[in-house]
């Protein structure tokens, strides 16, 4: 009997190789796989250099402080695959630049500058792009890093719109005059720049209506005789009150109503800070139950939610991915109506 040729080792090798083949395309794909989820699982060091940790300290000309800051950071971090690590730059361009050397030490993957001084922003940039750590800034712009900054010009508009629809709304055909009040001259936190924007939007809507800038230098116990003697020199006008923040919205409220002539006003602040919504136990001026006031809203700054804003385009970065040079805070005008979609009142505890 004629028994079966053997196969040629080669032969025997080719069927030993079909026959791994399913075996080594699930090993590949297992490894694929778990690189993937290692990749996706990976945690970043941030850093995040604050503008000013200062007790009482306001931001930005607001009523936001740098610890509400710092607290929107770590509360978004919560959501993403990152670690804080936090200073505070304390105003001061000495312990900025300390602050970027202390993070290049750590190696961290990204720093978020929140700083406002030109020349040591360049430094920080420069000595954290030599050490391979991208940068990220807030609010004070630094030649080729992407920028996250408030639109104080789109956000001046937005008040002298809400102001003007107001007025034709509400006074039609009656003599109306228009003033500007607060830290109207506060260039450093780009005030003039609201100024601008309010001021461009009512000429454009009531061009017949005389506006005024009345300067408080930051000190809202200016706000009484400023604003008193203006409505003294108006008693037969209504007037529209921009007020270039919250706590000086709230003054100038108190001023027109001392004064006798709440018919006569209507008031837009700046920031919707804590001091206008309020808090879960506060007194809240901008309220569904107090569509009545005075006070008929206040274009919101979300300071207290930048962090929100910052950490996913910081996380994009990380990634690869590329962003915007400049990506501008997503002002809204709050009102009795809104307040609560924007600021829940579960939010506020």
């Amino acid at each position: 009997m004629k028994l079966p040729t053997p196969a040629f080792p080669r032969e025997r090798r080719r069927r030993g190789v079909r026959g791994l083949l399913p075996i080594l395309l699930v090993a590949v794909a297992v490894t694929v796989v778990a690189a993937g989820l290692a990749s996706a699982q990976r945690r970043w060091v941030v850093a995040f250099a604050n503008l000013t940790e200062e007790p009482g300290a306001t931001l930005e000309g607001t009523g936001f402080t740098g610890p509400e800051v710092r607290e929107s950071f770590a509360l978004a971090a919560r959501s993403y695959p990152i670690d804080l690590v936090f200073y505070d730059n304390h105003r001061d361009d000495a312990r900025a630049v300390a602050n970027a050397e202390a993070a290049i030490a750590r190696r961290v993957d990204l720093y978020v500058q929140y700083h406002r001084g030109a020349a040591a922003n360049a430094t920080v940039a420069q000595k954290l792009k030599a050490a391979g750590v991208p940068v990220l800034t807030i609010n004070e712009p630094v030649p080729g890093v992407p920028l996250y900054a408030l639109d104080n010009a789109g956000a001046g508009r937005m008040a002298g719109e809400a102001l003007a629809q107001f007025a034709s709304r509400t006074w039609s055909g009656q003599p109306t005059v228009a003033v500007v009040i607060g830290r109207v001259s506060a260039a450093a936190e780009r005030v003039p720049e609201r100024v601008g924007g309010v001021t461009e939007a009512l000429r454009r809507r009531l061009p017949a209506a005389r506006l005024t800038t009345l300067d408080t230098q930051g000190n809202p116990a200016q706000v009484a005789s400023l604003l008193g003697a203006f409505l003294a020199a108006n008693p037969s006008r209504k007037v529209l009150i921009a007020a270039t923040d919250d706590t000086t919205a709230l003054a100038c409220k108190a001023a027109v109503e001392a004064a006798g002539r709440a018919r006569d006003a209507a008031i837009v602040g700046q920031g919707v800070d804590r001091t206008i919504h309020g808090g879960i136990n506060d007194r809240k001026e901008i309220d569904p139950t107090n569509r009545n006031s005075i006070v008929i809203g206040s274009v919101a700054f979300y300071l207290d939610r930048l962090g929100y804003e910052v950490l996913p385009l910081a996380l994009r970065m990380l990634r690869g991915e590329p962003v915007p040079a400049r990506t501008l805070t997503p002002h809204k005008l709050i009102t009795a109506a809104n307040v609560f979609i924007e600021y829940p009142p579960y939010d506020m505890n």
